[in-house]
Formats: structure tokens, C-alpha cells, sequence
């Protein structure tokens, strides 16, 4: 097992890093993952979008547990995780960063949104399935929280948070922004994701393909373990700070 020493040598030799944050990098915020014991998925069931679409039970069970994790994502603060990597990019030393989060805490940590690409969308925002108009989310939240089990805008047609649910595709020009950083790039890092959610998992072997060194820290195991350069199985906000002070 690697050391914060060896990723912080990696990242200072690489003229290009490309980062990939998953919901490992929010725990520390008090927003649970999905997978591990304890998860969201062990309370709620994702509802894919064709589900959504059809039926009002569904469009109600999803906004159940979207309108529950807003609260969550509204009283969590960015941690030293995110802190690290915006520092790390306002010293010129991540060329982007890919983050399948939709919490908003990397915008909200300072990171420069040029070098940003929410490739599963944001929860800050709700489109209709209807019109596809766009609306900040307090929008469609305070219908919900006042008592609306389904959000509607003004068409008639349900809001849906701007995240890209199971069922869904992602945005293409995103998809291809994050692939081709990833062939790109001299440093691959993979940060708090289980690497097992497609195709932007594909990053990683996009990378190394190339010739990139790869690095993945995350306390739990992901598939691409045994391929990489570099790996750190001890909390990203414990490591990645770290690497940023080492770096300096």
C-alpha cells in the first residue's frame, strides 16, 4: 500500500492531473454514500428515469428521497478534501476535475468551474420532464416541503432535479471532456469513487492506456485496484490534504 509521500511525488512530477471524485469525497461532509452498510440505497431504491416518467407512485418515491437529501446536501459544508483539491487547482496542479457528486460542495470549496465538469448533473437545479425548462431547485423544494408529494411547473409538466438518473444519458460533451482529459493527462486520480459506476469509470483505463500513472485513493475496494500506480486505502480527507502540503 502506497503512502501520501508517493502520490505527492506522482502529482509533482505530472504536467497534467485529471481527478475523479465519487461520493466518498461528501461522507466526511454528512452526506452518506450510496453502496456501503448504512447507505442511501439501503433506505431508498434508485427510481431510473423511464420509472419516473410513467408513473406518479414513482415520480413520489423519487422526489421522497431527493427532497429528504436536499436537506442533507443544504446543511453540509465543503470538507478538507475539497478544500485540498481547490487549492491544488489554484495552483495550477489539476488541469480537471471530473466528479460524479451532485452536492455542489467542490463549487462551493472555491474550485475554479472552468476545471469542473458534474458529469451527473447538479441537484441545485430542477428541469421539467415536460417543457425542460430549467428553475433553481428552492423552486420545486418548497413546493415539496410544504406538503406536494410531486413538483409541477407552471406547464403542468414534474420537475425533476438536473442529476442524471439511472436510465438517463449523460451529457455527451461532457462524457467526451472527461475521456479525453483522461487520455491526456500524466496523472490519473481516482478519489473516493468505487470506480464501478459506467462509462466515466472508464477514465482510469483510458488513462493508464495512454501512459498515464494512475493513482486511487478510497477506503474501500474498487476494480481497478491492482492496476494502479498508486494506492491509498485511508480517508480522502485525511490523504488528500496531506498530498496538498507535501506538494508546496
Amino acid at each position: 500500500m502506497s503512502t501520501p509521500r508517493a502520490l505527492a511525488d506522482a502529482w509533482r512530477q505530472a504536467r497534467r492531473v485529471v481527478v475523479l471524485t465519487g461520493a466518498g469525497l461528501s461522507t466526511a461532509s454528512g452526506i452518506p454514500d450510496f453502496r456501503s452498510p448504512g447507505g442511501r440505497w439501503e433506505r431508498y431504491q434508485p427510481v431510473p428515469l423511464p420509472e419516473f416518467l410513467a408513473s406518479e407512485r414513482a415520480r413520489e418515491a423519487y422526489w421522497r428521497y431527493k427532497g429528504e437529501t436536499w436537506q442533507l446536501i443544504c446543511a453540509a459544508e465543503p470538507n478538507a478534501a475539497h478544500a485540498a483539491l481547490a487549492d491544488l487547482a489554484r495552483a495550477g496542479r489539476i488541469d480537471l476535475l471530473v466528479t460524479q457528486n451532485v452536492d455542489g460542495l467542490h463549487e462551493r470549496s472555491g474550485f475554479p468551474p472552468e476545471r469542473l465538469v458534474n458529469i451527473h448533473g447538479t441537484d441545485s437545479a430542477v428541469e421539467c420532464m415536460a417543457c425542460h425548462r430549467r428553475a433553481p431547485r428552492a423552486v420545486a423544494q418548497a413546493v415539496w416541503e410544504a406538503g406536494t408529494a410531486v413538483p409541477r411547473c407552471d406547464c403542468g409538466g414534474p420537475w425533476k432535479p438536473a442529476t442524471i438518473s439511472f436510465g438517463q444519458q449523460l451529457v455527451a460533451v461532457d462524457l467526451e471532456r472527461a475521456l479525453d482529459a483522461a487520455a491526456a493527462c500524466d496523472l490519473f486520480v481516482a478519489a473516493g469513487t468505487s470506480l464501478v459506476v459506467g462509462p466515466v469509470n472508464q477514465m482510469f483505463p483510458v488513462a493508464r492506456a495512454a501512459g498515464a500513472r494512475t493513482a486511487i485513493v478510497s477506503a474501500s475496494e474498487t476494480p481497478y485496484d491492482a492496476a494502479a500506480d498508486v494506492r491509498i486505502a485511508a480517508p480522502v480527507e485525511q490523504v488528500l490534504p496531506a498530498v496538498r502540503d507535501l506538494i508546496r
